[in-house]
């Protein structure tokens, strides 16, 4: 049976959080960005919620640069420049 925490926004809430991250088809860290930013001030203490939210920015953000890096990589070992 699935719960609609208040602190997410409710069943009746369009905007509740699983309901957005699934309309705009959000990875799991940036899901977890807008749960935690949703819940800030509703569940626990506001300003850990934000710090989790920046947590799991930063780490997409992470590997976005390390995607770009292995890509550049390759793309260096097959076209060599020179």
């Amino acid at each position: 049976m699935i719960k609609h925490p208040e602190h997410y926004g409710g069943k009746d809430d369009p905007y509740e959080a699983i309901k957005v991250i699934e309309a705009w088809d959000l990875c799991f860290h940036l899901g977890n960005v807008l749960k935690y930013i949703k819940r800030r001030d509703r569940k626990g203490d506001e300003l850990q919620n934000l710090e989790k939210a920046a947590f799991y920015i930063n780490r997409k953000i992470e590997n976005l640069i390390d995607e770009r890096k292995v890509r550049k990589t390759s793309i260096i070992k097959k076209h060599p420049t020179g």
